[in-house]
């Protein structure tokens, strides 16, 4: 990102505290117990998961029992689903004959809500991890494959007939010219995923878990702790935010030769 880029990214940023001042405002004039102000949620964040000693960088016991076990299922479910997602994406992308098949198939699957499907889950898995990374792999997989699938199966015919020309193998036509031309779609593939792995990582703590942050969401919700239930939920806002920045910043880095091309053609 360059610097013009990054300065119009800062100026974009005066929303933040404005929203966060008409919160504060809004909260303070309801003096509703439901809708904490965003100034108790700091304090609440701090006290639960930030106020550790500096050789765990600030972080309590609570912030390592949570936020450990939550983003090991968090990625251990996205990239499994991501490897899936590819393999098999790249397989129909590439099999008209495979696609046709298979269609009917991922159609229904993909509009399956995943949290349906816990109790089928819990029967095959049991109550623990391996039912959490199901739900979260069967829910994120579908971005993924779809956009490799389509992202495959419209690669330029002139890029495959010049492979052609000069005598590349197939999986050298794979390696060198499907897979680079069908990238930007994978990537967006799995950046949408990312975004489902979070919300389905707590939807998978809130039934049969004993750790993680989805788990106390929940412990909190059923104790009446409201604060501490907007303290989750900003939690997880910000964790979703630096999530995203972070796959976009890594999407730049790899991908630039494709913003280099864009911009010459």
């Amino acid at each position: 990102m360059n610097r013009k880029g990054f300065a119009g990214r800062l100026a974009r940023l005066w929303i933040v505290p404005v929203a966060l001042v008409l919160w504060e405002l809004a909260t303070r004039v309801a003096a509703q117990p439901y809708f904490p102000a965003p100034s108790s949620i700091v304090v609440r964040i701090q006290e639960l998961w930030f106020s550790g000693p500096l050789t765990r960088v600030l972080l309590t016991d609570a912030a390592i029992e949570s936020f450990g076990p939550s983003l090991g299922r968090l990625f251990a479910g996205w990239v499994l689903a991501g490897l899936a997602g590819v393999l098999l994406g790249v397989a129909i992308g590439r099999s008209a004959k495979l696609a046709d098949y298979l269609d009917p198939i991922l159609q229904f699957g993909r509009a399956v809500p995943p949290p349906l499907l816990v109790p089928i889950f819990f029967a095959l898995f049991q109550i623990g991890t391996p039912t959490q990374l199901a739900i979260i792999v069967f829910g994120v997989i579908w971005p993924v494959l779809l956009n490799t699938a389509d992202g495959c199966r419209t690669v330029d015919r002139q890029y495959l007939e010049t492979a052609r020309v000069f005598g590349f193998s197939r999986p050298d036509v794979l390696r060198r010219v499907v897979l680079p031309a069908a990238m930007p779609k994978i990537f967006a593939g799995l950046r949408l995923s990312l975004s489902l792995a979070l919300i389905l990582m707590v939807v998978s703590e809130l039934v049969g878990s004993t750790s993680g942050i989805g788990y106390g969401l929940l412990t909190a919700q059923q104790n009446f702790l409201f604060v501490d239930v907007w303290a989750y939920i900003v939690l997880l806002g910000v964790l979703g935010f630096l999530l995203n920045a972070s796959f976009l910043l890594l999407e730049s880095r790899i991908l630039a030769w494709h913003q280099r091309a864009r911009r010459t053609i």
